[in-house]
């Protein structure tokens, strides 16, 4: 499936919808633009497997970028908006983009990269130009919009979020296929999540984003509507699921955290019953949170369990989920194992270091160490992740290798202190890390984003520790508690913990990073 068949077929629909500015492209639009586009690069003589870089807000031109390097069997990298020049220009370098991409609005940024990024060939820029770019309309509106003679899938190399040290390409090795050939993500949408020609899709996240820009993308391979936020707001996102009626979603477990925060009025004021799949994914969510949400919204929660590097799949249907409450799912691409510290394979509710082997083949661009270390001598691959399976083949998260606490000699995992901590009515999002102890190497800290800064002090300390040593054991609770009025998030939902660790930590030398 491909979007020049709907292009044919249904060529007035929209394939894309911008929620704040209500700019739609049709179906034949985003065909005709991207065969431009994909005329332009193979002009420009890129051949397939070379690649070009973009660095955009939610814009309306993003998916005919995207479309265009796709179908000249090209990689794409799609660059994080809100990062540096400096880290920005790293992975324009480093990707080796021959082609860079961005927009006017991101023209302070832009104009910061052309000296930091010399092997770039040509530089253009959407909504106007500065020194160093020309105008991608101007550029790209001369060519025909006829398919290339020889045009084949391409593929995304997409970076990762870079928590700890430089961020790295993650390359999929399979590139050059036919045009229209299905893969794994596409069967799951349409087996898994019952995605159609009919599916309204609403798309709340930045598409830099590995799952917003392949899920839309894929969406789009089915002839479907894909609503895209500029950004998210939770009552606006509540807003358009009424006024497209939205049948699927794919959120963040914090979106639904900033929802259950709206007071109850606005949450009833709109008419969510449109909806019939909401997947999410990228951090495990609080079974509270998930059980609030299924009693507003149905069961029609599916989450997910996977990375950038494709390398698996676990999924779980809301039915399973209340079933088998806090697991991600059973493998539906790969096959999930558990390994202890000598690479031994472990038994069902023993935990262990999550590997999946059977995947997707992929590399680290220009990172052949870290690939090495990803993959152990049996060939399985892990994305660093900490969990257990249990007697039906379901996976259990508990925590990133990298951020458990080893306190007194114990492994303490944050994620079930962050659970309860956000289930209290005063927490807006919480955090919890180790931080140096000379006793016992480590003690548990909390840091906070309270729903009111007003409400800081001494007082909510003692309550929030009082809490958790209420509901949870003693040797999990934080011995204290300190408050943010913003944690460090990645637009996705993804928590920085290391720039939270490293406030604490500072030069001191640990195995604990």
């Amino acid at each position: 499936m491909h979007i020049r068949e709907f292009a044919k077929k249904t060529p007035e629909k929209p394939a894309i919808i911008m929620a704040g500015s209500g700019k739609t492209i049709t179906y034949k639009q985003l065909n005709d633009r991207s065969n431009q586009g994909a005329r332009y690069f193979r002009d420009m003589g890129l051949k397939v497997g070379d690649h070009i870089a973009f660095l955009l807000e939610n814009n309306p031109r993003f998916y005919e970028i995207c479309w265009a390097a796709q179908r000249a069997g090209l990689y794409y990298t799609a660059i994080s908006s809100r990062l540096t020049a400096e880290e920005a220009a790293y992975i324009i370098n480093d990707c080796g983009a021959r082609i860079f991409i961005t927009s006017n609005y991101k023209s302070e940024l832009a104009g910061q990269l052309v000296e930091r990024t010399p092997n770039v060939e040509e530089r253009l820029m959407i909504d106007g130009t500065l020194p160093g770019y020309k105008s991608f309309e101007d550029i790209v509106g001369t060519y025909s919009s006829d398919p290339l003679a020889d045009e084949c899938e391409g593929s995304d190399m997409l970076y990762s979020s870079g928590t700890t040290g430089r961020p790295k390409g993650i390359k999929p090795l399979e590139i050059g296929n036919p045009i229209g050939t299905e893969d794994n993500l596409f069967n799951l949408l349409k087996t898994q999540y019952k995605v159609t020609e009919d599916t309204m899709y609403l798309s709340p996240a930045p598409l830099y984003h590995a799952a917003p820009l392949r899920y839309n993308m894929r969406t789009q391979r089915f002839g479907a509507t894909c609503v895209i936020m500029e950004h998210f707001d939770a009552e606006e996102y509540l807003r358009l699921v009424e006024k497209y009626k939205i049948t699927h979603s794919q959120l963040v477990p914090t979106m639904f955290v900033r929802m259950l925060k709206l007071p109850e009025e606005v949450r009833k004021k709109y008419d969510v019953s449109s909806l019939q799949v909401a997947i999410h994914a990228a951090a495990p969510c609080p079974e509270k949170v998930k059980h609030q949400m299924m009693e507003w919204w149905g069961p029609i929660l599916y989450e997910y369990y996977a990375g950038t590097e494709g390398n698996g799949y676990c999924a779980v249907t809301p039915e399973e989920w209340l079933t088998h409450p806090g697991t991600v799912g059973r493998a539906l691409t790969g096959i999930v194992h558990i390994v202890d510290e000598d690479g031994e394979e472990l038994p069902a509710g023993k935990t262990g270091a999550i590997y999946f082997s059977d995947g997707r083949e992929f590399t680290y661009h220009n990172d052949p160490e870290r690939t090495a270390e990803s993959f152990n001598d049996k060939g399985w691959s892990t994305l660093g992740d900490v969990g257990y399976l249990d007697d039906d083949g379901f996976l259990y998260l508990t925590d990133r290798q990298t951020y458990m606490i080893i306190s007194g000699g114990v492994n303490i995992y944050p994620q079930e202190i962050e659970d309860m901590l956000l289930t209290h009515p005063k927490v807006y999002d919480a955090a919890v890390i180790g931080v140096p102890n000379e006793d016992f190497g480590e003690e548990v800290k909390a840091v906070i984003q309270p729903v009111d800064m007003n409400l800081v002090g001494e007082d909510l300390e003692a309550e929030l520790i009082e809490f958790c040593r209420a509901n949870i054991s003693h040797i999990k609770c934080p011995r204290s508690v300190d408050f943010e009025a913003e944690l460090p998030r990645h637009p996705t939902g993804k928590l920085y913990k290391r720039l939270l660790k490293d406030k604490y930590w500072g030069d001191k030398k640990s195995r604990i990073v």
